[in-house]
């Protein structure tokens, strides 16, 4: 079962480029590998990182001097780390942040098959990996996900309590809901976002495009009534999925939330105990999973849990792109394949109809079958109760 769960993510969620953007080379001389063809820096390392699904995954780590957060990057579902590399560095620049980005299993050059299940074990192949070689502390780490990344990061972030904070950018509550509008989580859906979100402790920021045309923006505004600790969000009026880098709000927002989980003392701190390593959080990801009740609004209107804070319009979304030179320097874009298209739309339309044709058939034979019995049994009953008359008047 878990199989065709696998098989269906690969089929709607991963369009890994191709060919890949860059090539992995190593200098003979110093033994460094570096991303062909960009230039090696100082402040970058190039590594292959192993994780616990047998898969070798390939990363960037740009450190900035200033730094005292790290932010473990999750990119897009048709892009790869050489697409994202000088994003990473103008990012690690611009927001002041020590940054590892990755490439998903399957992307890039990183080893073996984009699946649901090989993503959460891509993610914390790079956690693990910024504790043990860079010495980052769960207390610094902000967890970034983007589209499909923010399924790996809502799971990671569901499983450590004492993250700094995390960003979602351009999310989705499930993979089956940026398909189809459906309105309860089905066995074979992938990242569902709508029923984790809740398990985040730590403080979410959510970005997302009014205009969005892959993911809608009813998405981010979801997960955003079911975060535990708010902070505002970002609505970019008029960003569509893969531009929001384009609008002088995005990064003045995010370096202003960085800026206030930094300064603030985290309450978690002082109230968990620090965990002996992701392993002991990791409830396994590989088996299969039981159909469980939908956290989907859609379904039934319900009131809010927080009661403290009420949502509100950004006002950063005020601000249109435009050009001048006072505006905050411009990051560059790289277009991605979009996540979504009219045939496999259709494909999975058609499938998910059929399933539930099944679904419909199976509860009819099931009740027919009852229904049967129950007559079996009030004949035989009947049948004894003939027989117990006629001993009676034989007597």
């Amino acid at each position: 079962m878990g199989g065709v769960t696998s098989s269906m993510a690969a089929k709607f969620a991963f369009f890994p480029p191709n060919p890949p953007s860059y090539k992995l080379v190593k200098d003979e001389a110093t033994g460094i590998s570096v991303l062909d063809p960009f230039p090696h820096r100082e402040n970058v390392d190039v590594l292959r990182i192993p994780t616990r699904r047998g898969n070798e995954i390939v990363a960037v780590y740009v450190r900035n001097p200033m730094a005292t957060s790290t932010l473990l990057y999750s990119h897009g579902n048709a892009a790869d780390i050489g697409q994202m590399y000088e994003l990473f560095i103008e990012l690690s620049i611009h927001l002041r942040v020590n940054l590892m980005g990755y490439d998903y299993s399957g992307y890039g050059q990183s080893s073996g098959k984009p699946s649901e299940h090989n993503t959460y074990a891509d993610i914390e192949a790079a956690y693990k990996c910024l504790e043990e070689s860079y010495g980052a502390k769960q207390e610094n780490i902000i967890l970034y996900g983007q589209s499909v990344g923010s399924g790996p990061t809502v799971d990671l972030a569901s499983r450590l309590p004492r993250l700094r904070a995390v960003v979602l950018h351009s999310p989705i509550l499930s993979g089956l809901r940026v398909m189809y509008p459906v309105k309860r989580t089905y066995w074979f859906d992938i990242y569902k976002n709508i029923d984790k979100i809740s398990m985040v402790k730590s403080p979410v920021l959510i970005i997302h495009g009014t205009n969005d045309d892959v993911v809608n923006c009813s998405h981010g505004k979801q997960l955003w009534e079911l975060c535990q600790e708010k902070y505002e969000p970002l609505w970019v009026k008029g960003g569509n999925h893969c531009d929001l880098e384009l609008y002088p709000e995005y990064i003045r927002h995010v370096k202003k939330f960085i800026s206030t989980v930094e300064k603030t003392p985290s309450r978690r701190n002082s109230s968990r105990r620090s965990t002996d390593g992701i392993e002991q959080l990791r409830q396994s990801t590989d088996h299969y999973e039981p159909p469980r009740r939908s956290m989907d609004q859609r379904d039934k209107p319900r009131r809010s849990t927080d009661t403290r804070e009420k949502p509100r319009k950004s006002t950063d979304t005020r601000e249109k792109p435009r050009k001048s030179t006072d505006r905050p320097p411009r990051l560059k874009f790289h277009e991605y394949t979009k996540f979504n298209s009219i045939d496999k739309l259709e494909k999975l339309k058609v499938s998910l109809d059929h399933m539930e044709r099944m679904e419909r058939s199976r509860r009819s034979v099931e009740y027919h079958d009852k229904l049967s019995r129950s007559n079996d049994q009030q004949l035989e009953k009947g049948r004894k109760s003939v027989d117990w008359l006629d001993r009676i008047r034989a007597d």
